[in-house]
């Protein structure tokens, strides 16, 4: 294990994902058309709340990942933040605004503007309150706050735990970055790599747009998928086919799961996996874990070939290898 990986899994690391996708959505309609495009209940955020929401086409094929924030700016406004993928801010702002007819919104792309932490570990709330020197209240995921490190290095604080551990999302202007780090790491935070972040993100089972997800994905098929779809908010683009599968099916073809290499390496993504002579998975994601000791992927799997338990073999250029469904969250 690596030191920052160590660091996630037993106190806190500090991870910058400031290359995050940051849409800014002003106006009194702005609640209600990103309510009427995405598929969670943002109409009805409270300030301080935000949740996880797709926007789909009509076929509910997923456009674009997102989650999306109620906050209260300087002046007193309210206004809708929306992160989305990285290098996504531009097609996302395009695509806005062509749903955009007469409603008063506007759209801001702030993404060079912010920079952004990821604060992850069972000793992050701690680590965070020792750098602001003043005790965190407990957060439900995805509500957030706002708070000061030092004397005018006001963040956006947001609980968010995208890696299967406690964690915090922090936001603030790009010029007041390097103090808000310097104080979180001298509270005991471990800086933390890009890779480190992907081993946890793939152990946690946490799907992300371009690698698991992409524009030929039905919504419902990805694995956290439940939590960020409103069955009773009214109409939004993509909603007859998620409501029919749920009525009609009871289930989806596929399902996002996470399975342990059992003989051979890492599997790149792309790999078919096998059931009985019958292909019925595809990879997306793939890392060694350190708390399994073996390699793991996340990968599609069609229906009835889901249980956890289930050996398979993973076809690839070198050969057959032994694969096992273990289920969500991979490292369990």
């Amino acid at each position: 294990m690596t030191p920052d990986y160590t660091a996630a899994i037993n106190s806190a690391a500090l991870f910058d994902i400031s290359n995050a996708a940051k849409l800014l959505l002003t106006g009194p309609d702005a609640p209600m058309f990103l309510g009427n495009l995405c598929t969670n209940d943002v109409k009805s955020l409270p300030l301080g709340g935000g949740c996880e929401a797709y926007f789909c086409d009509p076929r509910a094929k997923v456009k674009f990942q997102s989650w999306i924030y109620h906050i209260r700016l300087s002046d007193g406004r309210h206004a809708m933040w929306v992160e989305t993928t990285p290098g996504r801010n531009t097609e996302l702002v395009q695509y806005l605004d062509r749903y955009l007819i007469s409603e008063q919104v506007e759209i801001a792309d702030r993404t060079s503007d912010f920079a952004q932490f990821h604060l992850a570990g069972p000793k992050a709330s701690e680590v965070l309150s020792a750098a602001l020197g003043d005790a965190v209240p407990e957060l439900p995921e995805f509500a957030h706050m706002e708070r000061t490190f030092g004397k005018d290095a006001t963040c956006s604080i947001r609980r968010r735990d995208q890696l299967g551990l406690s964690g915090f999302d922090i936001v603030c202007r790009n010029e007041v970055a390097d103090g808000v780090r310097r104080m979180l790491t001298a509270a005991g935070a471990v800086p933390a790599s890009a890779e480190t972040f992907e081993t946890l993100r793939v152990e946690a089972g946490m799907p992300v747009f371009g690698k698991d997800i992409d524009e030929n994905r039905f919504v419902m098929e990805v694995g956290n998928a439940t939590r960020a779809v409103s069955y009773t908010k009214g109409c939004f683009l993509g909603q007859e086919p998620i409501v029919m599968a749920r009525d009609r099916a009871g289930h989806v073809n596929r399902a996002f799961l996470g399975l342990k290499v059992l003989e051979g390496g890492s599997l790149p993504a792309g790999t078919k996996v096998f059931h009985d002579g019958q292909e019925v998975g595809l990879v997306t994601s793939s890392c060694h874990s350190p708390r399994l000791g073996v390699p793991i992927v996340l990968a599609y799997l069609k229906w009835k070939h889901q249980k956890p338990g289930t050996r398979m073999e993973a076809e690839t250029p070198s050969g057959k290898q032994l694969v096992e469904v273990l289920g969500l969250p991979v490292s369990s």
